[in-house]
């Protein structure tokens, strides 16, 4: 029944947005263009659903085929609603025409109305769908360095100027491009960053993924170190396993892969950062998020030794975990560094003007710096990309953070 549904849900979706193209034009080669281009998508996914391989996780094909079905989706959609919209008000002008005897079947306002709206529909339409298609084709590896100068009163005065770099889901799984990614890893060194931190998500399921990249991502550089935390995707638990074992060797490559990247992979455990004299602690905690992700964090084991004075930066993947048990611990965590939301790779950013994406309808903390009780989060946008293989507006990110030590008004 299911797939009766569906079935006839597709197909009276399509019927409705093709009235749009048949209104304006009865060029056969157009229509017959249009239904090659559903018919292919649709296709394509149809074939992808029936035989994808739950145990490789997301492929190159099957990301394409998500992307070109959503832009597909949108053009149609937007349509759909804008005819739909006409059609109620043609509706309620035939009910006044009956209750009142009024007839308008003599005139012409009805066809010509239509075919405007039809082209002004399929106008409106293209605009977000050639964004999308601009998302997968330039979009997803667009790289942007966003700086930030954060100011504590408490920052020891050693690390007066101290710079990081963060970077975020990389997701190894879907890049395909060397050349762009190269660039990407050159644009981070390019920061001369004192210390490099990467806040989860390194693959989209297996640590395989990351293995052609090694060699790549090893070239990354900061003088005081490069440290790593898991993500949700880093866990392999979205892949069928044969067996428990082969799960756990999976781990095992993940943590060896980053070893050899240069990563310290941090467990729910600390480093302090160590400067002339003075540090500040580096706490790496593993995966903590709501809403039905894994919950292996562990804060209180991750801050072992550390003292309550002591200047704390937070790497939890997850934004979430922030408000959830970080804010409202009795000491102080002066900085968080997240990832996750990818700010939904969608969205309009206008600095000053707009911050927008269907990310903030999930997260409160879903891109950029945020502060409360003194404390300071950000959420990096994201390095790479899943899924929709593309971004739109919200562009794949490199973080530098400066630290400042506040000065004191007298």
């Amino acid at each position: 029944m299911r797939w009766v549904i569906s079935i006839l849900f597709i197909v009276l979706f399509q019927w409705y947005a093709f009235q749009a193209i048949k209104t304006i034009t009865n060029e056969r080669s157009i229509l017959v263009t249009y239904w090659f281009i559903v018919i292919a998508i649709l296709g394509n996914l149809l074939w992808h659903t029936l035989f994808f391989d739950r145990s490789g996780g997301f492929t190159h094909s099957l990301s394409y085929s998500i992307g070109f079905l959503l832009s597909l989706l949108l053009f149609q959609g937007t349509i759909i609603s804008i005819l739909f919209f006409e059609d109620i008000i043609r509706l309620l002008k035939s009910l006044y025409n009956m209750i009142f005897g009024e007839n308008f079947s003599k005139s012409n306002i009805f066809p010509g109305r239509r075919k405007f709206i039809s082209q002004l529909a399929i106008l409106i339409a293209s605009v977000p769908t050639i964004a999308m298609l601009y998302g997968i084709y330039k979009g997803r590896y667009n790289y942007k360095v966003l700086k930030y100068t954060l100011e504590f009163d408490d920052l020891p005065k050693n690390f007066d100027g101290f710079t990081i770099t963060q970077i975020s889901d990389i997701h190894s799984g879907s890049l395909d491009n060397f050349e762009k990614v190269s660039y990407g890893i050159d644009l981070i060194n390019k920061q001369n960053s004192d210390l490099l931190v990467f806040t989860g998500d390194i693959v989209n399921n297996r640590a395989s993924e990351l293995k052609p990249w090694i060699s790549l991502f090893s070239k990354l550089k900061a003088p005081y170190g490069k440290y790593s935390v898991l993500g949700n995707h880093d866990y392999g638990d979205y892949v069928q396993w044969k067996n428990k074992g082969e799960k756990e060797k999976n781990m095992e490559d993940m943590k060896t892969f980053q070893k050899e990247i240069g990563f310290e992979l941090l467990l729910n455990e600390n480093r302090l950062i160590k400067k002339d004299g003075e540090h500040i602690s580096l706490i790496g905690v593993e995966n903590w998020g709501k809403g039905g992700f894994k919950k292996v964090g562990d804060l209180k084991k991750a801050s072992e030794n550390l003292k309550k004075d002591d200047f704390k930066i937070v790497m939890t993947h997850d934004p979430s975990h922030w408000e959830a048990e970080i804010l409202p611990h009795p000491f102080p965590y002066q900085l968080t560094l997240s990832g996750h939301t990818h700010g939904f790779q969608f969205g309009i950013e206008i600095p000053g003007w707009i911050k927008w994406s269907p990310s903030s309808w999930r997260y409160k903390q879903w891109a950029g710096i945020y502060e409360e009780k003194k404390q300071v989060i950000n959420v990096n946008r994201g390095f790479g990309f899943l899924a929709y293989p593309g971004r739109v507006g919200i562009w794949p990110e490199i973080t530098v953070i400066e630290l400042k030590r506040k000065k004191l008004l007298i």
